[in-house]
Order: C-alpha cells, then sequence, then structure tokens
C-alpha cells in the first residue's frame, strides 16, 4: 500500500469515489461524492484540502481520506460535524486494516493532527487507530462524540407498536387519533423524485426556520445553498425524501430523510408552532417508520442526537465517536 495526497476532490473524482463508496463497509450518504464534493463546495472552498488516497500494489484505489485545514496544524474530515452525521475513512471493506497503517506510517512525522468526527461505532476505525498509532509514535485519543438513536424494525407495524411500553404505546396511538379527528382532512405526501424535491425544498426550509430560534440560526443563506444543492443532488441518486404533514393543503411538518442500503435517516425536520399542540411531527414521524416498515428496510435511524421526541419512539442509542490523531509523540 501507498499514500498519495492532493489538494483537489478532483484527484478521485466522482465515478471511482462512488465506486469505492460502493465497496466500503459503511456506505452512509455521507460519504458519498456527492455529499462530500458540496460540502467542500459550500463551507471549505477558501480552506487547503489535503485528500489523502490509498492505492494497492496495482495502483488502485482502495482507500480516501479527505481533510481540510481547520487552522494551522488541524486538519478535520471533510463533512463538518454539524451537517454529517456519520464520517470516517473511505476504505474498501476487508482492507481498513491495511489502509489505515499505511496512513498512519505514512504521516509518522507529520505533526498536524487529524480530527476525526461523527465515527460510528460499528467503524474499524474506532478500535484501529488506537491499536495501530503506538507502532507508528502516534497519540490517539478516542472519545464518545454522541449517541445516534436506532430502531431494529419489525416485519408488521403492529409488531412494532406491540414492542413499545404501554405509555408510549398509548401516547403515540393517541396523538395520532387526535390529529385525524381534529384534521379530518389531514394528508402525509412523500416526493422522491428530483424535479419534486427540488419544488418542494422550499417548504421545509421554511417550516425549519419557523421551528425555533436555533434552527432559524442554523439555517443561514449558505446552509440553505448547500441544503438546496445536495438534496437535489443526492435526489438524482434516489437516495432521498422530502415528507410533508399537511392541514387544510398547507404543510405543518416535514422531514428530510436520507435512504440507503436497508436504512432509513431521519436527516432534519420542521413544524409549524401554531399547530404544535396537535403533535404534528410525532404523527408524521409515525407514518415515516410504518412506510419504512411497509418499504421492507431494517433500521430506522434518527441519526445523532437524543432528543425526546425520538426515544418516546424507543431506539437502542448507539455511539459515534471523536478520533483525533496527534503528531509524533515526543520523548
Amino acid at each position: 500500500m501507498k499514500v498519495e495526497s492532493s489538494d483537489r476532490l478532483e484527484a478521485v473524482g466522482p465515478a471511482v469515489w462512488d465506486a469505492l463508496h460502493a465497496r466500503a463497509g459503511l456506505r452512509s450518504p455521507f460519504l458519498s461524492w456527492t455529499w462530500q464534493h458540496q460540502w467542500a463546495t459550500a463551507f471549505a472552498a477558501d480552506r487547503r484540502l489535503d485528500v489523502r488516497r490509498v492505492l494497492d500494489a496495482e495502483g488502485a484505489l482502495v482507500g480516501v481520506l479527505p481533510l481540510y485545514e481547520v487552522e494551522p496544524g488541524v486538519l478535520e474530515v471533510i463533512g463538518g460535524a454539524d451537517v454529517s452525521d456519520y464520517l470516517d475513512l473511505l476504505v474498501a471493506q476487508g482492507l481498513e486494516e491495511d489502509a489505515w497503517t499505511a496512513l498512519l506510517q505514512g504521516r509518522a512525522a507529520d505533526r498536524a493532527r487529524w480530527v476525526l468526527h461523527a465515527v460510528p461505532a460499528a467503524s474499524p476505525s474506532v478500535r484501529l487507530v488506537p491499536a495501530l498509532a503506538g507502532s507508528c509514535s502516534l497519540q490517539v485519543t478516542v472519545e464518545r462524540e454522541e449517541r445516534c438513536p436506532v430502531l431494529a424494525l419489525p416485519a408488521t407495524w403492529d409488531a412494532y407498536l406491540a414492542s413499545l411500553s404501554s405509555k408510549h404505546r398509548h401516547e403515540l396511538t393517541r396523538k395520532i387519533r387526535r390529529f385525524e379527528r381534529e384534521v379530518p382532512d389531514g394528508r402525509v405526501v412523500a416526493v422522491h423524485e428530483p424535479a419534486e424535491v427540488a419544488a418542494r425544498i422550499t417548504d421545509f426550509l421554511t417550516l425549519h426556520r419557523a421551528s425555533r430560534v436555533g434552527k432559524a440560526k442554523f439555517m443561514d443563506e449558505r446552509m440553505e445553498a448547500f441544503f438546496r444543492a445536495v438534496l437535489a443532488a443526492l435526489a438524482a441518486h434516489g437516495a432521498v425524501r422530502l415528507w410533508f404533514l399537511e392541514a387544510a393543503g398547507a404543510p405543518v411538518a416535514a422531514f428530510v430523510c436520507l435512504e440507503w442500503d436497508d436504512t432509513i435517516g431521519l436527516y432534519n425536520s420542521g413544524f409549524s408552532p401554531a399547530h404544535a399542540a396537535l403533535s404534528p411531527g410525532l404523527v408524521l414521524l409515525s407514518h415515516l417508520i410504518r412506510d419504512a416498515i411497509g418499504r421492507h428496510h431494517a433500521r430506522f435511524d434518527f441519526l445523532r442526537g437524543e432528543e425526546r421526541y425520538k426515544l418516546e419512539f424507543e431506539p437502542t442509542l448507539e455511539d459515534v465517536y471523536r478520533l483525533e490523531i496527534a503528531g509524533a509523540a515526543r520523548a
């Protein structure tokens, strides 16, 4: 294995990148070319990139560690901890140890710090990086960054309801029935075709900003441009759905879901505060889970954050980690 470095993602390119992504053990959309390229365009256009490519003996690409300079001497994985829920070394499944060995040996004399955010507990990186670093005289810190609530989906919606505690099952069904009773014209709408997604992103953004002050601050002009670009691009790959709960023909709750392998990921949300008493977000979320079960997905991933509304669906909490790789330790 050998490692080469470039200051451009285009040194890999979309076709080769996504071919590697398809071979990876962890294939979240946050590591796809679409996501990485759109994020770098939106948030790192004025930053130095350091894209480390791992090549096998035949010169074929088997791993990519895309980094950007946050400040002198500090490189973080491209994707940003504020918008990307799962990040990691992109590597062909089964070659994780070889790739990390090459990367760590190749930077043994480099005193820059590498920081990887949002590495899922299931990633071999969490185990391999600390184990390999010592032989390269490197220092590694691994700490839990957040947790992701995840549902393992049963075969039917009724089976899911039966798995809930009596308290949460009662509250969920009560709120669904109340909404149906008080909003008889309510309906759920889902769009996934690129033109439909592009047409309804504004509806989502409006509800997102209205939800709370913090979300309005988060969704500034640059973030909006990123959302519009990345969601439209993901829709072209069949990897995103926008969901709306409507009342009197107007949206009162919205979710952005990302889809990969056997997983539905609840990426972002918005709701109308004027309808908060009717729990529109929770009602819509129940439809999302029912739909995921109906389409035979195995996992419903609420992604990072332990908000109370997520925990009411009784998920399992899965850790994500921050890995910091410091330069060669001083004697």
